[in-house]
């Protein structure tokens, strides 16, 4: 189980830092938003697939479009409110890594 959450983190950090860079290539980086959010936000609901991973993945998805709000870490912080708030054990049918 502990492979999955360090999965899960590691994975997280990777989306997280892609969904960043877009805020340091200047004109062309919104535009890419455009395209990144829909695949993010698909991305957390694959990660967690329970309601929670739902509204994450609206939040997530309305947090990429908007400008400047690049810079919240939301895969890090829906990993932190599963695996630490929440302490939760995902069940290997509902792990999607």
């Amino acid at each position: 189980m502990k492979n999955h959450k360090t999965k899960h983190f590691l994975k997280g950090l990777l989306f997280d830092g892609i969904g960043m860079l877009s805020m340091v290539i200047p004109v062309v980086g919104p535009f890419l938003d455009i395209i990144w959010a829909p695949f993010a936000a698909h991305q957390m609901q694959k990660m967690y697939p329970d309601k929670s991973g739902k509204i994450a993945s609206i939040i997530l998805f309305i947090e990429e479009i908007l400008p400047v709000t690049d810079v919240v870490p939301s895969f890090t912080l829906m990993w932190l409110y599963t695996y630490i708030l929440r302490g939760d054990k995902l069940s290997e049918k509902e792990i999607n890594v």
